[in-house]
């Protein structure tokens, strides 16, 4: 395998009830030749079953008997291919309003959002409530289909004035790389091959903008953040003086002989080892599970944060993020909940409903009732025990976190936090 087949990119599908968004990604997987022979012929006796004369291409993604049945996606269903040029892992995410809990689980690893709209229609609420959902959640590059061309007959003016809507949005939520393409899913119009019909449209097919789109993190650039998930402490003479605490490097680099602080105590020591799945190593890079020695005997236990010395992490007990609601329970002046930040959770209070957002508008608004199932708001919540939390748009990982039910451990609502200073909020 090339170094360039090794090249991953995470992306998401997002777009309103029937705008094909199954039979885009049915094209994708069975025009790769990403489907396998006896997969594609279920799915061959399934749309003869159905009466169709064709496959039916949505059937590669929607398999659930409930989604079959109403014609609609209604849970995440990953798929993975790759082509000569990278590996995806898709996460195709529901369409319906009722199911924007279910985009926010497919999105919220995605670098790309890939928004459908329907030609006849074109920028509707659920595009810019997806969209929004994307910006929020730090997606760096949306890409817009402009599905079902064949239907208002490749007109290259009404794709002109749907890129220009998409390009608005984009920019109104702070998101500089918007990308409109012009596709019929159904005949396969610049999905992956190019079209005749839009000889008008000289930019890429689908797929050759999803594999060139800049992806990945330049992880040494960033200070290393390290949740603590287990402390290691085995049961053996021969090991009585070991003591290390086991993870995932959130971000940046660690190394042997760094100086980490311990947050939220503030205990500074230094890095003496660093033990991987096959033994010691020099360093440790984002996404990559290890176990941290330290030369200091310090208590630290499941929750805690070991930081880059020089840049820790902002710690607080005023936390303020943005939200979306995933729970039909409502989150008002002081509900009392539990968040959960990376391995650490600590019960806390609603203090402030700042604002909730006009999905209209894509503005947030002065708001002071409460925020409901699929709203999008900003609170301020607070915490019983400080938290090392850092702003979500420049650690995406640290800068996350969840509000959950403390009567059954449900999730409310998924959150970023931010720094509210410059933030604009209309009245």
């Amino acid at each position: 395998m090339t170094s360039s087949t090794q090249e991953l990119l995470r992306f998401a599908t997002a777009g309103s009830v029937d705008d094909g968004k199954s039979t885009l990604v049915g094209r994708l997987l069975h025009d790769t030749k990403s489907v396998l022979v006896d997969t594609l012929a279920a799915v061959q006796n399934a749309s003869v079953a159905k009466g169709l004369h064709e496959i039916d291409l949505a059937l590669l993604t929607d398999g659930l008997r409930a989604e079959r049945e109403q014609g609609i996606t209604i849970d995440v269903a990953y798929r993975y291919f790759a082509t000569p040029q990278r590996s995806f892992i898709l996460a195709d995410t529901p369409g319906h309003v009722e199911y924007t809990r279910n985009m926010i689980t497919g999105a919220s690893t995605a670098e790309l959002a890939l928004v459908l709209v329907d030609a006849r229609h074109g920028v509707v609420e659920q595009t810019r409530r997806h969209a929004a959902v994307a910006a929020l959640l730090g997606v760096r590059h949306l890409t817009l289909a402009v599905n079902k061309m064949d239907l208002v007959g490749y007109d290259a003016g009404r794709f002109a004035e749907i890129a220009a809507q998409f390009t608005h949005v984009a920019a109104s939520l702070g998101v500089a790389d918007a990308v409109a393409i012009p596709v019929s899913a159904l005949v396969g119009d610049n999905v992956v091959t190019r079209s005749e019909h839009t000889m008008w449209y000289t930019g890429p097919t689908l797929l050759e903008h999803l594999e060139q789109v800049p992806v990945g993190e330049d992880a040494a650039a960033e200070p290393l953040r390290f949740p603590v998930q287990y402390v290691i402490r085995p049961r053996s003479d021969s090991y009585q003086d070991y003591r290390a605490y086991a993870g995932k490097v959130a971000h940046g680099v660690v190394r042997v002989g760094d100086e980490v602080v311990v947050q939220p105590a503030d205990h500074r020591t230094t890095v003496i080892a660093i033990d991987g799945l096959a033994g010691p190593l020099d360093y440790a890079v984002a996404s990559q599970s290890v176990s941290l020695r330290l030369a200091d005997a310090l208590d630290v236990s499941r929750g805690d944060l070991i930081s880059t010395a020089q840049h820790p992490a902002p710690v607080t007990q005023d936390l303020i993020g943005d939200v979306c609601v995933l729970s039909d329970r409502p989150l008002g002046l002081a509900t009392r909940v539990l968040v959960q930040h990376g391995t650490r959770i600590v019960r806390a209070k609603v203090s402030e409903v700042i604002a909730r957002l006009d999905v209209g508008t894509l503005r947030p608004r002065e708001f002071a009732g409460q925020l409901a199932l699929n709203d999008i708001g900003l609170l301020r919540l607070r915490l019983a025990e400080p938290l090392p939390v850092d702003d979500y748009a420049q650690f995406r990982r640290n800068g996350a976190f969840l509000i959950i039910d403390g009567s059954d451990g449900s999730t409310i609502a998924a959150g970023m936090s931010v720094s509210i200073p410059g933030r604009s909020v209309s009245p």
